[in-house]
């Protein structure tokens, strides 16, 4: 499964973004593959307004299958979800724990957004 997680960093060890839309990076993870890709997130980290619908599109872009995020807003939740893309919540850890919760089916997929738009 390809994934992108919201991190703070550029690696695996990175902490988990509770941001989707204004997250520091998308870090894009090929599961069985093992392979990592950073995806700097500036542009839609510093917009005025938008960063979730556009963060939304720029990861289906990259052709991932689901998200593991902290926090995602309604808008994004619309964009990801209309392109079939999968998102699961994680609260805290490391990118790399939050794929290993994945694969152990410990991490619930969510069915609507869990916070306001313009979430800080």
């Amino acid at each position: 499964m390809i994934v992108a997680v919201s991190a703070e960093g550029t690696d695996l060890a990175a902490k988990v973004d509770p941001r989707f839309g204004r997250a520091r990076y998308f870090l894009v993870i090929d599961t069985e593959k093992g392979l990592l890709a950073a995806h700097d997130n500036t542009a839609n980290r510093n917009a005025a307004q938008g960063a979730g619908i556009q963060a939304g599109k720029s990861v289906v872009q990259l052709g991932v299958e689901a998200v593991l995020t902290g926090n995602v807003g309604p808008k994004a939740f619309g964009v990801l979800k209309a392109a079939g893309v999968k998102m699961f919540l994680v609260d805290g850890g490391t990118a790399q724990e939050a794929v290993e919760q994945l694969k152990a089916g410990l991490l619930r997929e969510v069915d609507q957004a869990n916070v306001e738009g313009r979430w800080a």
